[in-house]
């Protein structure tokens, strides 16, 4: 099966999210109940989902009212209350706000090639397995002429994407000490606007640096102008932003610790500190061969990495129903203006199984 893809065609924002959450409906509640049981196995109580749901809504709609009004419409199409339809989007806020610790994630490679051509991406998305249909490739129009594709989870308004204006980002989570307070501004909700508004990596810069949030992830974002590509690492978080810059090789790799040495003084330990570490080290012992693969198909046999997780399976001694591996494997056709995604890890990408938005 390939992933499921959707293009909404309205371009109010409510009405898109009308659009979207009637469209999906039954997987945006089944993904709302797979969330409320994960947020009740991490101690997050049905008062803290409400107070952080309702509190990232409140601060959504003071800093991206279009967005705030795309969630509340997503809310009324799949039959949502609102504050369910933000603690969806903020799902990493609720999960922080409990002090809860998630499997060892995401894995971000990007390169902006110094010698010319567009930048070439992959990652891996690692989650519960209890969340494996959750995925969806959406396509819309947040402005007249301006096209966002995105890899999101159904009823999320953003995650990993690109844009018509050459530009696209990667999305790893983090974990800081100063995490879980007042609700903040959610981190997917952040992606979104980056992806709506920004065509330069430092119109993308000033837009994560203008938001308060309650909870860390990086955002590694890539741009191209016809010309040039360029990259760079955002790492958000309650204690400040990180910003990452490409080596003389163009290269980006990111996993789920902070590379930031201010940033990572204040690093929560999640108890997979050492996977993060060796799949961050695995990355950077792969960068040669990953700059050096054209398509993603080829980047992703790169990727195959099982002694390091790059490429995880859900192990016997995690918890039953909550087991994690990796979902879905990721690639930005930036000058294309395409999301490319395929089921599963690195070991199951097959070149006619990609699906695209």
């Amino acid at each position: 099966m390939t992933i499921q893809r959707f293009h909404a065609v309205a371009t109010d924002p409510h009405a898109r999210g009308l659009e979207i959450g009637a469209a999906h409906r039954e997987r945006i509640v089944a993904a709302w109940g797979a969330y409320e049981r994960l947020f009740a196995a991490s101690g997050a109580g049905a008062g803290l989902r409400r107070e952080v749901g309702a509190g990232a809504l409140r601060r959504t709609q003071e800093w991206a009212p279009a967005i705030a009004a795309e969630i509340g419409g997503i809310a009324a199409g799949a039959g949502l209350e609102r504050w369910q339809a933000g603690a969806l989007n903020a799902r990493t806020e609720v999960l922080a706000a409990a002090g809860a610790t998630t499997p060892g994630e995401c894995s971000t490679f990007a390169v902006a090639p110094p010698g010319g051509g567009p930048p070439r991406t992959i990652q891996t998305w690692d989650w519960y397995e209890r969340l494996r249909e959750s995925t969806v490739l959406l396509e819309l129009e947040p402005g007249p002429g301006h096209a966002v594709h995105l890899f999101t989870e159904h009823g999320i308004v953003g995650k990993v994407g690109v844009n018509g204006a050459g530009l696209g980002l990667h999305f790893n989570i983090l974990h800081h000490r100063d995490d879980g307070g007042r609700p903040g501004v959610p981190v997917h909700v952040v992606a979104r606007r980056i992806l709506d508004e920004a065509a330069t990596i430092e119109e993308a810069t000033a837009i994560a640096s203008s938001a308060a949030v309650s909870a860390s992830t990086v955002l590694t974002v890539v741009a191209w102008d016809g010309e040039r590509a360029s990259a760079r690492c955002l790492e958000l978080s309650p204690a400040g932003l990180g910003v990452l810059e490409p080596g003389a090789a163009g290269v980006l790799v990111h996993t789920n610790h902070f590379l930031d040495p201010a940033l990572a003084r204040g690093e929560r330990p999640t108890g997979f500190d050492a996977t993060t570490r060796g799949r961050l080290e695995s990355l950077g012992e792969r960068a040669g061969r990953l700059r050096a693969a054209a398509d993603p198909t080829a980047r992703a046999g790169v990727l195959v990495d099982h002694e390091n997780g790059l490429c995880a399976h859900p192990g016997d001694d995690q918890p039953a129903g909550w087991r994690s591996a990796t979902l879905a494997t990721i690639a930005l056709d930036v000058a294309g203006a395409r999301v490319l995604a395929h089921r599963g890890g690195p070991c199951a990408v097959s070149a006619g199984g990609w699906a695209a938005a």
